[in-house]
């Protein structure tokens, strides 16, 4: 399993609730958080190796929501 950081604009749990069905639908991911608290909004997601940074950008791309892997 891996650790996958994402810069998102996610910020608040209205969004959180938007993207909800779509990153628990992603096969692969274990557990995902969002802390709004934090200015950038960094998205965690605990996933298997198949996942790609790639998948996530793309799925919150799709409901209209910017994220950008970060090291």
């Amino acid at each position: 399993m891996e650790t996958l950081k994402f810069k998102t604009n996610i910020k608040c749990g209205g969004c959180i609730a938007a993207v909800t069905p779509s990153l628990n639908g992603l096969a692969g991911i274990e557990k995902w958080e969002v802390d709004t608290a934090n200015p950038e909004k960094i998205l965690t997601v605990q996933a298997q190796s198949e996942v790609t940074p790639e998948q996530i950008v793309g799925t919150l791309k799709e409901k209209g929501y910017i994220a950008e892997k970060i090291s």
